[in-house]
Formats: structure tokens, sequence, C-alpha cells
């Protein structure tokens, strides 16, 4: 029994240190920059098809015109995603992209019609099936982005190299 509690405490012990440097965070911050950049990189090499979605979007973003959104969307999303690689602005990366993320959940993935919660809750999948959304993902992806601007890029980041060396109080 002993044995087994010392390879637990070591086992532990490391993942402690793991997190004390933000390992958790750094790959949460990695695989929002891969998610995010392929969006981006889709609106920036594709045709604009936001205008088949507009007024589903919430307010103000269902009267900003789609060629602003459409803009708005693909740099947020790229330039969000090297924010995040590199753990630069992290807070205000990962704030905007849920933002983005919310607004693409009620224009694009939200179900088209629901009169009760196990109708919604259908719409909880990948992908969407006779309109009754495909919200999954995306909830997924706010999920992971709460803890970059909860907790900020971890120490394994561009942030924390400023704020360790020019934010010294």
């Amino acid at each position: 029994m002993d044995k087994l509690l010392s390879h637990y405490k070591r086992a532990t012990d490391w993942l402690d240190c793991a997190g004390k440097y933000g390992a958790g965070l750094m790959l949460i911050r990695l695989l929002m920059a891969y998610e995010y950049s392929n969006a981006g990189l889709k609106k920036f090499n594709g045709n604009n098809w936001f205008g088949n979605f507009q007024d589903n979007f919430i307010f103000p973003f269902n009267v900003i015109p789609v060629d602003i959104s459409w803009f708005l969307a693909t740099w947020f999303e790229l330039l969000g995603a090297v924010g995040l690689f590199v753990g630069l602005f992290t807070r205000f990366w990962a704030f905007t992209l849920i933002i983005l993320t919310i607004v693409a959940i009620s224009g694009v993935h939200w179900p088209a019609e629901w009169s009760s919660l196990g109708e919604l809750w259908d719409g909880y999948r990948v992908t969407a099936k006779n309109g009754s959304g495909n919200y999954r993902v995306p909830l997924l992806f706010i999920a992971m982005l709460v803890p970059l601007v909860v907790s900020g890029a971890g120490k394994l980041s561009v942030d924390s190299y400023l704020a360790k060396h020019y934010l010294k109080s």
C-alpha cells in the first residue's frame, strides 16, 4: 500500500507542477487557436454566407451589414487564434471569441424552432438534423474559453512574460 501511495504522490506532484506552469491552459489555448484559425481561414478563403443567417443573429449583430460582420468574424478568428497560440492578450481574445461564438450559436447553430426543453436538447448535437440545431461544439468551445478569461494564459505565454518583466509592482 505504501508503494501505491508513493506512486500516487509522485504523480500528483508532477501534475501539480504542470498545473502551476499552466500546461492545461496552454493545451486549451493551442486547441482553441487551431479551431478558430481553421474557421477564420475558411471564411478568409470562402464566400460570405452570413446573408442567409443575419436575421438570426442577436442584436446588434443582426443589423450590422453582412460584409462588415463577415470581415469582423474572419479577422477576430484569425487574430484571436494567433493571440491564443502565443498567449498574448489571452483574456481579451478568449472573451471576444466567446461573444463571436454566442453570435454563431444564435445565428447558425440554434434550433430553428423548439417548444420544449426536450426539443431544445435535441439540438445538443454535432451535426444538424432536420432543423434541430447543432450547438454542442460551439458550447464546448465557450466552456474551454471561460478558464482562459478567468485565469489568463498561464505561465507558458507571452502574457506571463510581459507581466513578469513590465508589470512589476
